[in-house]
């Protein structure tokens, strides 16, 4: 028998059913166009029903969105000032409030000169503390400020001289 005789022979019932379920079952690299679109899954989708379709919890939900959307730093910031007292200790919060943070810097308006002289000196030790435990609020330096009395300037900036005195006769 030639080659042409046997792939001319009618193939059984059974063999073509046998072929036609291993072309759509069997062999992946055989399988339809359709078929492998439909089994191929991208990284992070799920299917009704499916393992993975766990709910996630609020605060994962809200800590996902939150750092996508830049939002880590001024939470951060207000998580620290927020928790003051929790962090300096009540004594210490008794005597001081933090004012406000400006690029990096904290500002903390003190009851006393004694007392803002005194957190100078401990200055480092909460700055460490504070990049320790609030590492997204970006802090590298505390500035202390004592009580201030009344004065002629207008503003962190003003022009040296004698002021509105010099009008006085």
């Amino acid at each position: 028998m030639s080659d042409d005789e046997v792939t001319a022979a009618p193939e059984s019932e059974a063999s073509a059913v046998y072929r036609r379920l291993r072309r759509v079952f069997g062999d992946p690299a055989l399988r339809s166009r359709d078929a492998r679109r439909r089994s191929t899954k991208t990284p992070g989708s799920s299917t009704p029903y499916g393992t993975g379709r766990d709910p996630a919890g609020l605060g994962d939900v809200l800590d996902g969105v939150s750092r996508t959307m830049g939002w880590t730093s001024p939470l951060a910031r207000g998580e620290l000032l927020s928790s003051w007292p929790e962090l300096v200790g009540p004594e210490i919060a008794s005597h001081t409030e933090p004012v406000g943070i400006d690029d990096g810097m904290l500002s903390v308006q003190c009851d006393s000169t004694a007392w803002a002289t005194q957190l100078r000196m401990m200055r480092a030790d909460m700055v460490t503390s504070i990049t320790r435990r609030y590492p997204d609020a970006q802090i590298t330096s505390i500035h202390f400020i004592g009580p201030s009395a009344p004065s002629w300037k207008r503003g962190p900036r003003s022009i040296p001289g004698r002021g509105p005195r010099d009008t006085y006769g």
